[in-house]
């Protein structure tokens, strides 16, 4: 029962910081770091090493997204934009590596349970997150994939209102997909 209350609170601020998101609101940033902090928990908990740890990062990404998202552009808010393809191929086949690292890590020191799954949400998810930091529409790719791969990798481990909310994620992932396509500025 304790652990589902920190599970219904993480998914409930995420939810609100990722609709923020898909506006292109700046209030997404704040809200996701309470939303992390929470997440951080329930993962631990749920002996999910990797998506703990991509908690951390988020937490730290989004300060610097939530600064930036309000004055890196010369004190301006910065633009929607695109990322060219050799860096977008760069960004996956990092992420492609450091899912087998990582999860080859998870496998060999710890108890993780699904370690290349669980890997691959946190780099895909990674990724995602540095994009949109950056505000570059593609992000939300990344999002698409890190949502494919978390929906049934938290369900197996009962974090059923997490699935839940994580397949609500990807349906708004392919929203704000084409709606930051839409608000690309040249």
């Amino acid at each position: 029962m304790f652990h589902d209350r920190w599970e219904i609170a993480a998914n409930g601020v995420n939810a609100a910081s990722i609709l923020l998101a898909t506006f292109n609101s700046a209030h997404t940033w704040w809200t996701g770091i309470v939303g992390c902090v929470l997440f951080c928990w329930v993962f631990l908990e749920a002996h999910l090493y990797a998506d703990a740890t991509l908690q951390i990062f988020f937490i730290a990404t989004s300060a610097i997204g939530w600064w930036n998202w309000l004055r890196g552009n010369a004190g301006e808010p910065i633009p929607v934009r695109g990322t060219t393809t050799p860096v977008i191929a760069l960004y996956s086949a990092t992420a492609l590596a450091a899912t087998a690292a990582y999860s080859w890590l998870l496998h060999t020191y710890t108890s993780a349970y699904a370690p290349v799954a669980d890997s691959a949400v946190l780099t895909s998810s990674m990724v995602g997150q540095l994009l949109l930091i950056a505000r570059r529409w593609e992000s939300w790719w990344f999002w698409l994939a890190a949502n494919s791969i978390a929906v049934p990798l938290f369900l197996t481990r009962g974090l059923n209102i997490t699935g839940v909310l994580y397949s609500a994620l990807w349906i708004n992932s392919l929203v704000a997909l084409l709606r930051w396509r839409r608000l690309v500025v040249s």
